[in-house]
């Protein structure tokens, strides 16, 4: 099955002089409402491509996999960015068990992801794992490397 790249270009915030920046991971998280609805039993991998003064310009969906694993090369995830003139991105998946702790893999892909963006000029700003906050350690329902690890 073939998926088309479409970025849905969908504003978090009015644009307004005092309107708060709409980088921080709990606003990321609600821009992404719904984008995993359709099948919510396999893991989705997303971007969100940034602006330069830090607020949501788009998202798409670079690749959707199986139960617990979701192949993602940087190749796929800077591609949107790149042809979308992001100043940054936010790299976003789902873990469909609602746990949203992040696995071994998910750490070394982040480290990837980092690399790839500083080579590029593209930097990565979070990588946010979207779970469920009944089953998330931190009730938070999500987990943020930036908030976390300070990316």
């Amino acid at each position: 099955m073939k998926y088309e790249a479409k970025i849905v270009y969908t504003p978090i915030l009015e644009e307004q002089e005092d309107s708060p920046k709409a980088n921080t991971p709990e606003k990321i998280v609600d821009y992404m409402k719904g984008a995993h609805d359709e099948d919510p039993t396999v893991e989705w991998v997303h971007v969100v491509l940034m602006d330069t003064r830090m607020h949501p310009i788009g998202r798409i969906m670079v690749t959707k996999g199986c139960l617990g694993y979701c192949p993602a090369h940087p190749r796929e995830i800077f591609k949107p960015a790149i042809i979308g003139a992001a100043a940054s991105i936010i790299f976003i998946h789902n873990h469909p068990s609602g746990d949203p702790t992040p696995s071994h893999a998910d750490i070394k892909l982040t480290q990837k992801i980092k690399e790839s963006g500083k080579i590029l000029g593209i930097p990565l700003n979070d990588h946010i794992i979207i779970g469920r906050k009944e089953k998330d350690p931190e009730k938070k329902g999500y987990y943020s490397f930036s908030e976390a690890l300070a990316l």
